[in-house]
């Protein structure tokens, strides 16, 4: 017997990820295969690279982006700037530490700035790996700059 309402039929991973996640998967993609002809001799300048992302995004998360590449760089210059998820990322020993992603990306209300489990942030059994992001005085540039340099150890 078959059903009255019936649904095309889509593939699981269809169903799992947004386009915006598909998009930015294809982007990483693309980042892993620009490394991958780096390492065999192609040097890409990857601040360059971020730059040049962080330049292609809608105003306000470019004005995000831009203070928080600047504070990253003054506050931990020996973190590497590369793209990951197409998004500014700052690495540490090759391993991604902090990153920012913008709102328009992927359609949120804010931007954010995330840190991965290699920051150097832990505080007793609970603490914030990623923060919102809508404008930056000066108190919270410090702040930014403070979670960089522990994050960074």
């Amino acid at each position: 017997m078959k059903s009255s309402q019936s649904s095309p039929k889509t593939s699981a991973a269809d169903e799992s990820f947004t386009a915006e996640e598909r998009a930015a998967l294809k982007e990483r993609a693309k980042e892993v295969q620009s490394a991958k002809r780096g390492a065999r001799g192609a040097k890409a300048d990857p601040e360059a690279e971020v730059l040049a992302k962080i330049a292609e995004m809608q105003d306000a998360d470019r004005a995000l982006a831009e203070q928080v590449h600047r504070i990253i760089r003054a506050s931990a210059p020996h973190l590497t700037p590369k793209l990951w998820y197409g998004m500014p990322a700052y690495a540490k020993n090759g391993k991604v530490l902090c990153h920012f992603q913008s709102a328009a990306k992927f359609k949120t209300q804010y931007a954010t700035l995330g840190f991965s489990d290699q920051a150097e942030l832990a505080d007793g059994a609970v603490w914030p790996v990623a923060y919102a992001l809508t404008a930056l005085g000066p108190a919270d540039e410090e702040r930014i700059a403070a979670l960089v340099k522990q994050a960074a150890g």
